[in-house]
């Protein structure tokens, strides 16, 4: 499985730059793409893909290993245990997610993502190197303990990011009604990634939309209220480092000055600002 696994995601990282090419190519003069929009979105991804591989080496892999060896259950893969680890996995995704909203620590990291005044492929690609920092591995370790193998893991977790690849997108609008109540879609996305106030923290799901609907978290977008990307104060900033690390020094700074234990506690794992880039962008 994990060679299986690891050739199917390398092979997409080609599927994924040709749809970026296309797709700017089918946007060609409607300012939805820019290049230095574009590479900004490409360091990002590259920075974190190292900071990511690294990691899963040295200490996800030896987590997931030390809560397997204590495994509540023995899981043979079949066609069952397979759709549980994916229905579990995006379950977990989903809260994963909206605590990256809804606590101050996580939020640092997932800001960058939040960042760009665009929505397109590549947007996916404008992730966070500080994701191991702000403990987003922490929610797979029950997957790891239920019985499915550190591999497992690993793997499930990158398929479900490669699916979000594709709802990133202002090209496809919406898809039949089925698959719009049970999938996250482009249409679900983009209300998702909205600084309008009535899509702010709002669809969290990965792969499955069902989650927002059973807690209350599901918004659908509105023809008659367009997105508008990014977060409520834009940081007009195209450098890597300054957009991954700019909320990491607020927070540290308002919990520096914050005038006590209980109250600098509160500012790191407290609601963020909402969608609120650096003070002195």
């Amino acid at each position: 499985m994990d060679d299986m696994a690891s050739l199917l995601l390398l092979g997409l990282a080609p599927v994924f730059v040709g749809c970026v090419a296309w797709e700017a190519w089918a946007l060609r003069g409607r300012g939805k793409y820019t290049l230095v929009d574009t590479v900004s979105n490409a360091s990002l991804a590259l920075l974190h893909q190292v900071s990511d591989g690294l990691f899963n080496v040295l200490v996800a892999t030896l987590a997931y290993s030390f809560f397997y060896q204590h495994r509540l259950f023995d899981l043979s893969l079949t066609p069952w245990t397979i759709l549980l680890l994916f229905l579990l996995q995006d379950f977990f995704y989903y809260w994963f997610h909206r605590g990256s909203h809804m606590i101050r620590w996580m939020w640092a990291s997932h800001v960058t993502h939040h960042s760009s005044e665009r929505l397109n492929l590549s947007t996916a690609f404008r992730q966070s190197f500080t994701y191991p920092v702000s403990g987003m591995w922490l929610f797979w370790v029950p997957l790891a303990w239920i019985g499915f193998t550190p591999q497992q893991v690993i793997v499930v977790v990158g398929l479900n990011l490669a699916y979000q690849f594709f709802v990133h997108t202002e090209v496809v609008r919406r898809l039949p009604r089925p698959l719009e109540y049970l999938f996250n879609t482009p249409s679900h996305h983009r209300v998702h990634h909205a600084r309008n106030p009535r899509y702010i923290d709002r669809n969290f799901g990965g792969v499955l939309i069902i989650w927002d609907r059973l807690f209350g978290t599901f918004e659908p977008e509105r023809d008659d209220e367009p997105c508008e990307y990014g977060i409520t104060r834009q940081i007009h900033s195209h450098n890597p480092f300054t957009l991954t690390l700019h909320e990491w020094r607020d927070m540290l700074s308002d919990a520096r000055h914050s005038g006590s234990p209980g109250k600098a506690i509160r500012t790191l794992f407290g609601k963020p600002p909402a969608h609120q880039p650096s003070r002195r962008d």
